[in-house]
């Protein structure tokens, strides 16, 4: 099942479900160390768990710059598949491509953008169009 962000007409498709839910629990694990969404509810809460309201687009847009500069430090084999049960691993194990250096890049679509990017892009359409981002599986 494929996951992605909903602003207006517009879908931004991230990935598998699964995958998806790797890329939040490592943000949690390794950036929030009080638990999810402590230190960056509005991605982590408001955006995951349902939506994001336009006027909180800037901010969320400042705390995912932040997540990414974080994510760059760690290394691609510590990647946290299910926050809820560490023991899991990605379906790939260890084959990692050489062009993923950190968790910053390690999450990306199909179409070879990260997460990041698309999530950026999406808050930026949401922005100018005063239009909620949904989180949105299909």
């Amino acid at each position: 099942m494929a996951v992605g962000i909903l602003v207006d007409c517009f879908y931004y498709e991230l990935g598998h479900r699964d995958f998806v839910h790797s890329f939040f629990s490592t943000i949690s694990y390794h950036l929030e160390k009080e638990r999810w969404g402590t230190k960056y509810p509005l991605i982590m809460n408001e955006l995951y768990n349902d939506k994001l309201n336009w006027d909180d687009v800037s901010v969320a847009k400042v705390n995912l710059i932040e997540i990414e500069q974080e994510l760059s430090k760690y290394m691609p084999e510590q990647v946290i598949w299910d926050i809820d049960d560490l023991s899991q691993k990605p379906p790939w194990g260890d084959k990692i491509r050489p062009k993923v250096t950190s968790l910053a890049n390690y999450f990306a679509t199909t179409s070879g953008k990260t997460f990041i990017e698309v999530l950026l892009t999406a808050m930026d359409v949401a922005e100018e169009d005063k239009c909620d981002l949904r989180f949105h599986k299909l």
